[in-house]
């Protein structure tokens, strides 16, 4: 395959991705519109709303590790058309469905089984058909669809719900994801990757009886509380506490996650040419910590968020190395199962926590700057924990 078909992958991944991520976030920014039909309280709109929230990430972590090692030996293009296919329909069947609780949070249970396999199996494409010097980069550009999706989706979502109500928004989302998504996949993805860039002589079993790996999942997993506190809080934190006006929140909150999908790419390049993984991301997590840190001393709306860009900036240095280096831990034939078994934990206890712990902290000193301040102990520790990770070889 030619490098220039051979770039495609990374590509389509991405918008799929995108789609991935549109299909998740839609109940959290329609929220509002839900609990309004639903004539719940406040109280019942933290009540419920935590429940729909919390149904994805239970599921979406936990059938992770459970299936894609099976996703795996089916066949990554597969397993990635099954889960497109899957959570397509979890977004269009809330229309007929959508006016039962009870079905909306059983939708949300399987939205996460169907969206569990769609990284993992990302990873496993890419490591069969990148060697080890490229992967950073290929994996950025899919990676980098979180972020296009997280700055376009209320662009998009808002607006439908307005004109056509939550329900049918959801459906024409759904389906039109479907309709792009899963036709580019099934015609520009090769069935049959080349296994011909063995990136270790580690057995797969061994790998797993490897602490390393365990500290490695630890430090995503503190990686993903920092990702999840700041995405969760900062409209919050930016509108109570630094005075930006709601209907303000758009451009700075843009400017944040550009910051992020420039930092990947960045980073991704530095990590291929010199092969210094871990020891970037430990660089990165430190500066970030620093950056979000500074925002407590700075009561400008502009500066806050230019640190907080300068933070997701330097934070990004860790997710563009990720997946790169845990598929130098496997054969590539192996790698969506260990992926899995890393995104899986990582997205059930840091994102749990990421949701939780500052939301703890605000409730008991009021004070949402505190609440975000505990995402710089979270990134001193990731920091730490790859500082570490590479002086125990870890990369190598």
């Amino acid at each position: 395959m030619s490098a220039s078909t051979r770039w495609r992958i990374p590509l389509v991944l991405a918008l799929t991705v995108f789609v991935h991520y549109i299909d998740r976030n839609n109940l959290a920014i329609a929220l509002p519109a839900i609990a309004h039909d639903f004539g719940w309280s406040d109280r019942e709109v933290g009540k419920w709303g935590e429940l729909l929230l919390g149904a994805f990430y239970l599921t979406f972590g936990l059938a992770q590790v459970v299936l894609s090692p099976f996703a795996e030996r089916w066949g990554p293009k597969r397993g990635l058309m099954l889960a497109i296919l899957g959570f397509s329909l979890c977004t269009i069947l809330v229309y007929p469905l959508g006016g039962s609780l009870a079905a909306l949070i059983g939708l949300r249970l399987f939205l996460g089984v169907a969206e569990s396999v769609h990284m993992p199996m990302n990873s496993a494409l890419v490591a069969r058909w990148f060697p080890p010097h490229e992967r950073g980069r290929a994996n950025s550009i899919y990676v980098a669809g979180i972020l296009v999706a997280l700055a376009v989706a209320p662009l998009l979502i808002v607006p439908a719900v307005e004109r056509f109500g939550w329900r049918f928004a959801f459906a024409l989302l759904g389906l039109a994801g479907l309709s792009l998504s899963l036709p580019l996949v099934a015609w520009l993805i090769p069935a049959d990757a080349p296994v011909s860039h063995p990136s270790t002589p580690h057995p797969y079993r061994r790998v797993y009886g490897d602490w390393r790996l365990w500290l490695y999942i630890l430090a995503g997993s503190l990686n993903a509380f920092c990702v999840f506190g700041v995405l969760n809080w900062l409209p919050t934190y930016l509108n109570r506490t630094k005075g930006i006006a709601f209907g303000e929140l758009s451009l700075p909150l843009f400017a944040v996650f550009v910051s992020g999908i420039v930092g990947i790419f960045f980073w991704a390049w530095l990590g291929d040419r010199t092969g210094r993984r871990v020891r970037f991301a430990a660089l990165g997590l430190a500066l970030a910590g620093v950056a979000v840190m500074l925002t407590a001393f700075v009561d400008v709306p502009a500066g806050v968020v230019f640190l907080f860009a300068l933070g997701v900036f330097f934070q990004s240095s860790y997710n563009a190395q990720e997946f790169a280096t845990l598929q130098q831990r496997v054969a590539p034939e192996q790698a969506g199962a260990l992926t899995g078994l890393y995104n899986g934990l990582t997205v059930l206890l840091g994102g749990v926590g990421g949701s939780l712990i500052p939301g703890t902290i605000v409730a008991l000193t009021g004070s949402f700057q505190a609440g975000l301040l505990s995402v710089v102990a979270g990134a001193f520790a990731v920091a730490v924990l790859m500082a570490l990770l590479s002086r125990l070889g870890f990369e190598r």
